[in-house]
């Protein structure tokens, strides 16, 4: 945390005010993880923390102000995502690896922070443009490295100029997407982690390069 964090009404925070909010930052996340999220309640929050209702909203106008901070941190790692395919080869068994790699990076990321994406798609999807934006930029940070992806591999004759570059990739991004949040679905049908995974990487890898992996 940083010596800027401030308060509701614009003061700023200290070290042992800025250890509290993180705190209430914590056990909103903690609590996200086994509640549905409109039953998280702001006294319930503060007294997981060990404080009171009314130094919580020293820090947050509400329950939700408070899950909008917690999505901000997390779609800043997302943006990390990016780097499972800066300067990845896509040729060759090479391409199979990055494909492998960046399945798993996106599951692993998913997996991590099932319960503040699945409160951010919720917010997205009632038109919320907070949530939208979160969510955009998390994806973004994969969709845009793909679309460069593809459009480099047209420009050396890899890929069919008939291909859309920003439509495939954000097709694809939708799809890792789609089933990164239903992974456990996937168990309840008998697809274990250990399957779902090359078979989802052999679908980006047929998607960005238009032909099967070399394994």
């Amino acid at each position: 945390m940083t010596g800027q964090v401030r308060t509701v009404d614009g003061r700023v925070a200290g070290r042992r005010g800025q250890a509290t909010r993180q705190k209430l930052l914590d056990c909103l996340s903690e609590m996200l993880s086994s509640s549905p999220y409109r039953d998280v309640k702001v006294i319930d929050v503060a007294r997981k923390a060990g404080t009171s209702p009314a130094t919580f909203y020293q820090y947050f106008p509400d329950v939700e102000g408070a899950v909008l901070e917690i999505a901000e941190q997390m779609a800043a790692e997302g943006a990390e995502l990016t780097q499972l395919l800066d300067g990845r080869s896509w040729v060759g068994k090479a391409g199979w690896q990055t494909s492998q790699e960046l399945v798993e990076g996106f599951l692993d990321f998913w997996r991590k922070n099932d319960a503040i994406l699945r409160v951010v798609d919720l917010g997205a999807a009632e038109g919320d443009k907070r949530f939208y934006k979160l969510r955009m930029k998390i994806l973004n940070s994969v969709n845009n490295s793909l679309t460069e992806t593809v459009k480099e591999l047209q420009a050396k004759g890899k890929v069919d100029k008939d291909v859309n570059p920003a439509a495939m990739a954000g097709s694809l991004v939708a799809m890792l997407a789609a089933v990164a949040s239903h992974q456990r679905g996937f168990q309840t049908r008998g697809v274990k982690q250990a399957e779902l995974k090359p078979n989802l990487a052999l679908l980006v890898h047929l998607g960005v390069t238009g032909k099967k992996p070399t394994k």
